[in-house]
């Protein structure tokens, strides 16, 4: 079994090099997510916010426009770097960049007023472990909004998912269903408020560029799009240039 820092090695390898792409990114950078996100912060001008996996930092960035104070926390070194840059070009005094991984928090105890993540959670080793530190970082009654590519739930669409994702990105662990997304966070000690769905259209040879994944696998990608069911191409709209359109989920909840 694949020990911890060995996986934690292996993502930052992933996306340091990567960090530029996805700020520019439109997939990251654009999406009704962000908008909701926004909305949803709004009601706490006066918070104190991490933002957990935070990428290239587009969250925090919206995050920083409404509410008091942002702490980018990520993996990636050069991830942080391209955030602290972007964050002063942007005017954005309120953000704090901060390293390490989201299964141990260098945060205190009942220090935050909301915890957010966007399209991270899908690349820890632990996401149970995640919810509990951000449980216990969490003030009384603070807010914890999660945001991901998330699984269909049924198995045949299962397989497609997790194994084209991996292909793509060797780091990638699991995309967690709406169902998985309510059982951690039961499990977690973290009331559920809110669970959204949407969808997001991957154009292929962006997805694959971005993460500058190895012809070998790109080829393996569309090999396995041209032999999936019907099932699977409907559900995924996949076209024949290997575009495809995954499910998202939103969960909002908060601390007993």
């Amino acid at each position: 079994m694949e020990n911890k820092n060995s996986h934690s090695q292996a993502v930052d390898k992933q996306f340091g090099s990567q960090a530029q792409n996805y700020l520019t990114s439109a997939v990251h950078s654009q999406g009704a997510d962000l908008q909701r996100l926004a909305t949803l912060l709004r009601a706490y001008p006066d918070a104190r916010v991490i933002d957990l996996g935070c990428g290239a930092g587009h969250a925090s960035f919206i995050a920083a426009t409404v509410v008091n104070k942002v702490i980018a926390y990520d993996l990636s070194a050069q991830m942080l770097e391209v955030v602290a840059k972007a964050a002063k070009e942007k005017g954005l005094n309120n953000i704090e960049v901060q390293q390490g991984v989201a299964e141990s928090l260098p945060f205190a105890d009942n220090s935050a007023d909301v915890i957010i993540s966007r399209y991270s959670a899908h690349h820890w080793h632990d996401v149970g472990q995640a919810l509990r530190e951000a449980r216990r970082v969490l003030k009384p009654g603070g807010k914890i909004i999660m945001m991901d590519v998330a699984s269909p739930g049924n198995l045949l669409l299962d397989i497609y998912l997790q194994t084209v994702e991996k292909l793509r990105d060797t780091s990638h662990v699991h995309n967690y269903a709406p169902g998985e997304w309510l059982s951690l966070f039961t499990e977690a000690g973290l009331q559920i408020e809110e669970l959204t769905s949407g969808r997001l259209e991957l154009e292929f040879s962006s997805w694959v560029t971005r993460m500058r994944t190895p012809e070998h696998f790109v080829v393996a990608i569309r090999e396995l799009q041209k032999v999936m069911s019907e099932d699977v191409v409907q559900h995924f709209d996949i076209q024949p240039d290997g575009t495809f359109t995954v499910d998202l989920a939103m969960v909002v909840g908060s601390k007993r």
